[in-house]
């Protein structure tokens, strides 16, 4: 083989599994694909995603070889969270398709081994849900009203909100209805915050999680995980004292008691024949997340810590060790994510040149595409989104990936303020720009108006706006490319199946080597080497299988990741 030459490897044909079917913990290393349906594939032409859509594409997802798909929120809702605002947990909205629609998609997924996950979001209801409906319709201290959190304001006519809370979108976190109470919502005013102390909202939500075990649902996502249980006891504090309180003294955030809701869950789960799995999304320090991960818990929970890590060897080497010991601490296993619905893009996280605050929480970079002296270099950004894919697909664990990740999307960020639709954007007044901009429809073909997103008579336009450049990240243009993002990810997670699952234990060791480069050993031999620093490194002794880009006179460039198999040449 050349110098230069990028190995490949031949794309599944069959099915996207393992191998391993009948594995009650194929969770374990997986490879979980995020469909954010809205965005996926719009099959009817009202240029919103559907379940059809998904099912139209269960190939795509066969051939690059994925053995799960978490959807987002697929629910009625509308749309002040883009879905995460739910008005029934047990049906479909009308827009994206029925509940036979869904029974289809997830057939045809399990016909091609791909195991299925929803998205379960148990803090809060739409403001439309008939339990909210029928708290605004009941007096102050009413059972309708205690499912929510409702409080009087302060003042001497209440006319102040309970406390100086903020929303995480931004804004005041609590909301006034007319006979003067307050409602708590941590996220938008149309997400009213549950009560998590009643009987019936526990009951309400494990009728719920059986309805979609019992349609053949494999796991669930749970967002939020750790805001559920709150103990809002009065006098309550401010937003200065919460910065002062320790672990389980928060009065909503990551409470020890909300381990005793997640008790109960597993034994649902487990009362199922394969057991149903579970992966918290909790943003809480990393020495609680093994809690949310143990197997007396929902078994696994989400480690966020690449995507705000910088483009480091050191810092990765930490990420990666902490994980991995905190994996061994709960029993579970690790979850690597770069990208997501939440965040920006990696391709161009790792291209922004200039600081701009928080690197990627929800909608936190205040002058992101709006401050000229905040640029992104495409290249560089590409150039490091594919060495880090490579770098975490061969660590350890399992694996999350983010829908048009597979094509190297960039972040979306010039949308127009009256096309946006996050509600980050708008209660900030425009100072963050939130999220819409990884949540851009994606690019199946090179034609526009809508690049295959919709069928060519759509009715409507897509419900944001695709950029001209999508052309070229489609995956037409990139599926018969060798050198492509996505010839990329296909031949990464072929040779992942191929070693024998290489996500699978927790065996990795150390390869001494310089400060400026990531070097490990996964068991049978094989070696993944990412440079990190400006001059080219050695090759380790062996076979290079497969590379992120061309070594240059047989050696490692910068910014670039090695497969290798030893022993061999």
């Amino acid at each position: 083989m050349p110098d230069d030459a990028v190995p490949t490897a031949a794309a599944p044909t069959a099915s996207a599994s393992t191998g391993d079917a009948a594995r009650d913990d194929w969770w374990r290393d997986a490879v979980v694909y995020q469909v954010y349906p809205r965005s996926f594939a719009d099959s009817d032409g009202n240029g919103i995603g559907d379940l059809r859509g998904v099912t139209d594409h269960v190939e795509h997802l066969a051939a690059l070889g994925v053995d799960a798909v978490w959807l987002s929120p697929f629910y009625p809702s509308a749309l002040a969270d883009g879905g995460y605002d739910i008005d029934d947990h047990r049906d479909v909205a009308p827009e994206l398709g029925t509940l036979a629609d869904f029974d289809a998609m997830a057939a045809a997924l399990h016909g091609r081994g791909i195991r299925v996950v929803v998205d379960i979001v148990p803090n809060h209801t739409s403001d439309r849900h008939r339990w909210f409906v029928a708290a605004l319709a009941a007096a102050p201290g009413s059972d309708e009203r205690d499912r929510y959190v409702f409080r009087e304001g302060r003042g001497p006519d209440g006319a102040e909100p309970p406390t100086d809370w903020e929303s995480d979108f931004g804004g005041p976190a609590w909301t006034r209805v007319p006979d003067g109470q307050w409602y708590l919502h941590l996220f938008a005013p149309e997400q009213p915050d549950l009560n998590w102390d009643r009987r019936d909202v526990r009951e309400e939500f494990l009728t719920t999680l059986r309805f979609w075990a019992d349609r053949g649902v494999d796991g669930f996502r749970v967002d939020v995980a750790n805001l559920l249980v709150k103990d809002l006891t009065e006098p309550l504090p401010s937003l200065a004292e919460l910065a002062a309180l320790t672990d389980g003294e928060h009065p909503y955030e990551d409470r020890d008691a909300v381990q005793e809701v997640y008790a109960e869950w597993r034994t649902l789960f487990d009362s199922y024949d394969p057991p149903r799995m579970a992966v918290a999304e909790a943003w809480v320090p990393a020495h609680r997340r093994a809690r949310y991960a143990s197997p007396q818990s929902l078994g696994q929970a989400f480690n966020f810590d690449l995507l705000t890590a910088p483009w480091d060897a050191g810092a990765w080497r930490g990420v990666i060790t902490e994980n991995l010991d905190l994996a061994a601490q709960s029993g579970s296993t690790s979850t690597w994510v770069l990208s997501n619905h939440d965040v920006i893009r990696h391709p161009t996280r790792y291209g922004i040149t200039a600081a701009a605050g928080q690197p990627n929480a929800i909608g936190y970079i205040p002058a992101f595409g709006v401050d000229p002296t905040i640029t992104v270099d495409e290249e560089l950004g590409a150039r490091r989104a594919r060495a880090a894919t490579l770098l975490m697909l061969a660590l350890p664990g399992s694996a999350y990936l983010y829908q048009g990740e597979e094509l190297g999307l960039l972040e979306v960020a010039d949308i127009p303020a009256d096309q946006r639709q996050d509600p980050t954007f708008f209660r900030t007044g425009g100072q963050r720009l939130g999220r819409d901009g990884c949540r851009v429809p994606l690019p199946w073909t090179s034609e526009p108006p809508s690049y295959g997103f919709s069928p060519a008579d759509a009715s409507a336009p897509p419900h944001l706006p695709q950029p001209a450049w999508f052309a070229r990240f489609s995956v037409a243009s990139e599926a018969g490319d060798p050198a492509s993002s996505l010839a990329l990810y296909r031949a990464a997670l072929a040779l992942r199946r191929e070693l024998g699952g290489l996500g699978r234990g927790e065996g990795l060791a150390w390869e001494p080597s310089s400060p400026a480069v990531v070097h490990v050993i996964r068991p049978g031999g094989w070696h993944c080497l990412t440079n990190f620093g400006p001059a080219p490194v050695d090759v380790p002794a062996g076979q290079v299988v497969l590379a992120s880009a061309p070594l240059v006179g047989g050696r490692v460039p910068t910014d670039v990741t090695v497969w290798v198999r030893a022993g061999q040449r």
